[in-house]
């Protein structure tokens, strides 16, 4: 039998600081349906959940809006959302692109006020992680060109890298700064208590990347390094996530300080686990890997079991490895076989 002689914060760091833990530390990303699927069945709340299958989730930390009132279903940056039901999941979409009328810099500067940092209070993140010791906390970060595809709409901002730059590296220069103030004054109100930072960008599709390397380089490198400065300049451990085959792209991500790599969709051309291990495991901690896309949705439990003893065999080889879903699990998948995930990573996981 054995016993745990670290909490989920310092399982986490061992991994991140390539030390031993006492486990492989364990990671949940679901969705509301699944989740609620999930407590259903095992009859607890979410805390409860936490514990009965040992999973080590981070905490995140945040401010809280006090700027003026928004309009209904409207957030900060002018964006308007519906649920849209898609049989098995609902999701927020983004309804609006406020700024897809517009052809040039000056347009958008004459018409559109960009949000303020000044409109959110930091002063009550200490009191969120208090009690809250043993878990690792989650603060600060970006993903501008997910916004940016919103608020151009998601055909035009492909467009523009080619048609319109300029309104490229403009709104990604707002959409950095934003980023970055924010997670600096996250980092100033809880000095030294962030130890993951959510530094991403969606840039693979299910066969390869979606923008060109050379635009990737051009409009996105630039402010991520930016980004992971800030944070390993302030103690924390940057948290890099991409979906799918990105495999061309990855060195440079090594180059610029990105430290964990999620969520390794290993079915995708190009991320084969054992090939990535090989050749980047020196530059990433692997999170992620077990497939939410066929092994749990329309696997059995012991498909389930197997793909998790193989991805602590394969990607945990030496350490580097945080065990969860290759993203979000949805409620298509059997609650046996979420359980079954953590079920076989807490059996097989000891060092």
């Amino acid at each position: 039998m054995h016993k745990e002689t670290m909490t989920g914060r310092e399982r986490w760091l061992a991994v991140l600081n390539r030390e031993k833990p006492d486990r492989i530390p364990m990671d949940i990303w679901i969705t509301p349906e699944a989740h609620d699927k999930l407590l259903k069945h095992l009859g607890c709340t979410a805390d409860e959940a936490l514990a009965k299958l040992r999973i080590d989730t981070p905490l995140g930390v945040g401010p809280v809006y006090v700027g003026p009132t928004l309009p209904e279903r409207q957030d900060i940056w002018g964006l308007e959302y519906a649920h849209i039901e898609y049989g098995t999941g609902n999701y927020a979409e983004c309804v609006n692109a406020p700024l897809a009328a517009y052809c040039s810099v000056e347009e958008i500067e004459k018409n559109y006020a960009w949000p303020s940092v000044d409109s959110f209070d930091f002063s009550g993140i200490p009191a969120q992680i208090e009690g809250k010791e043993d878990r690792i906390v989650r603060g600060g970060g970006s993903e501008p060109f997910l916004l940016y595809k919103w608020l151009r709409g998601d055909e035009q901002a492909f467009l523009d890298m080619l048609m319109y730059p300029e309104i490229v590296h403009y709104c990604l220069g707002k959409l950095f700064d934003f980023a970055y103030e924010t997670t600096r004054r996250i980092f100033e109100a809880i000095p030294g208590k962030v130890s993951i930072t959510y530094v991403a960008e969606d840039l693979g599709g299910q066969d390869s990347l979606m923008y060109s390397p050379e635009h990737i380089r051009e409009y996105l490198i630039p402010g991520m390094k930016r980004m992971n400065k800030l944070t390993r300049q302030n103690g924390s451990h940057v948290f890099f996530h991409t979906d799918g085959s990105v495999r061309n792209i990855l060195p440079d991500f090594a180059a610029i300080g990105s430290e964990v790599l999620n969520p390794i969709q290993w079915r995708c051309p190009g991320m084969e686990r054992e090939g990535l291990k090989r050749d980047f495991g020196q530059d990433f901690i692997f999170h992620g890997g077990v497939d939410n896309q066929h092994t749990l949705p329309f696997g059995t439990q012991e498909d389930v079991r197997q793909e998790v003893a193989e991805n602590i065999a394969i990607l945990g080889a030496g350490g580097g490895y945080i065990l969860a879903p290759c993203h979000n699990i949805q409620s298509v998948s059997p609650a046996e076989n979420v359980i079954a995930l953590y079920e076989a990573g807490y059996e097989y996981g000891w060092s």
